[in-house]
């Protein structure tokens, strides 16, 4: 009965370590966005940091993305397009799990 508890462990520790690495990689990847569109925006310097830490915010509001593509979406206006916002999304995600996974290393 051991070895069934020893893999269940392992199951359990590696689902929460994955669930963890998916929350950092989208907290990053909020980060990112927002830094992106601050810029899109006029910002830099502490506004942009300020923007960024909005659209991490944002996050929170409902599970999934929609709540973070309708701060960009709104914020944005015509600056960006839906597919532009989408698009930087899921370049962006890729970005923050590879800078996670270098932080890693």
């Amino acid at each position: 009965m051991s070895t069934f508890e020893d893999r269940k462990d392992a199951f359990e520790s590696k689902y929460a370590h994955d669930a963890q690495m998916q929350f950092k990689a989208e907290a990053r990847r909020n980060k990112l966005l927002g830094l992106w569109a601050a810029e899109l925006l006029g910002k830099s310097g502490d506004d942009a940091d300020a923007y960024a830490k909005e659209v991490i915010a944002s996050d929170f509001e409902e599970a999934g993305d929609e709540d973070v593509y309708r701060k960009l979406a709104g914020d944005l206006g015509d600056k960006a397009g839906e597919a532009e916002i989408r698009a930087k999304m899921a370049e962006l995600m890729g970005t923050a799990k590879a800078q996670i996974m270098d932080e890693a290393d």
